[in-house]
């Protein structure tokens, strides 16, 4: 085994022009693809952390009387997917609104009547936190008597959600083509090497060397340009992400939410794409230069 890694080490250093090119190459991919995972990463995360604030507004008719109005809370409790019920009146909505409008105030000192209604705020559990399930318990909601509207942000919810699977899509797509890439260039790379070395393989073969110990060095060879490449990249993800971390931190702190980097599992599975993708390289270089 030390033979075939100072064999391999040997190569790489012969032909660094070539190595570093498909190094690099492995790194940007990586640094892209990785760039990709991470957002979206701390995208879900922040999302799940809104979803868990996710509020129904019911506003209750005009003219509900105290009858209807606990006729109606008590219906909302034994709806499944509510967590808790608080109740606003219209006149505790005035003032939180005078609140919010500290500087518009006087827009609503000439008001003669309060026009809110008296509502109902609802905080959903968290497995009823999907776009599916909060139109379904909207709808239901909005079929309660004394209730004239429910409101939920359910065109933002939409928004984000196609937003998040048109991101999936993206994603998966430029992976699997810098994953292609990546994978024809290392290939490349190897061939020439072969290339190069052809009648000293083909002395080795009149010698009776076989082809698993010809082969063996390259395949190593790949599995170090794969690991050096996902170490870089991911160096370079790591060092964007901290120096650009602190920045969003700031900004997330009133939501409660911490921006991550990968676990260490997952940088390990990164570090393991990359070498298969050296691997790949070398096996498809090399099937194609035994055939020859």
């Amino acid at each position: 085994m030390i033979f075939y890694t100072r064999r391999a080490i040997k190569d790489i250093l012969e032909n660094r022009f070539l190595n570093v090119v498909t190094i690099i190459t492995i790194a940007l991919s990586v640094l892209i693809f990785s760039a990709f995972g991470l957002f979206f990463l701390n995208a879900q995360d922040m999302f799940n952390a809104w979803k868990k604030g996710v509020r129904i507004m019911v506003y209750l008719a005009p003219g509900t009387s105290e009858a209807q109005r606990l006729d109606t809370r008590y219906r909302l409790q034994t709806i499944a997917g509510i967590q808790s019920i608080s109740f606003i009146s219209k006149a505790d909505a005035l003032e939180l609104m005078k609140a919010r409008m500290q500087r518009q105030t006087s827009l609503l000192d000439n008001m003669r009547e309060n026009p809110l209604p008296d509502a109902f705020e609802v905080t959903l559990v968290t497995e009823s936190n999907s776009p599916e399930k909060i139109e379904f318990l909207a709808q239901r909601i909005e079929g309660l008597p004394s209730v004239s509207e429910v409101e939920y942000g359910q065109q933002w919810i939409d928004r984000f959600a196609n937003f998040f699977n048109l991101f999936k899509l993206v994603g998966y797509g430029m992976g699997a083509m810098f994953f292609m890439a990546t994978i024809f260039i290392a290939a490349n790379t190897i061939r020439l090497v072969l290339y190069s070395r052809r009648e000293e393989i083909h002395i080795m073969r009149l010698v009776g060397a076989t082809d698993n110990f010809i082969k063996f060095p390259f395949y190593l060879e790949g599995l170090i340009q794969g690991l050096s490449g996902g170490l870089i990249g991911l160096g370079m993800l790591f060092s964007a992400f901290s120096a650009i971390g602190s920045q969003f931190e700031q900004t997330l702190s009133a939501e409660m939410v911490a921006i991550r980097f990968f676990s260490i599992g997952t940088c390990a599975a990164i570090l393991g794409g990359g070498m298969i993708t050296g691997l790949l390289g070398c096996f498809f270089s090399l099937k194609q230069f035994v055939k020859e």
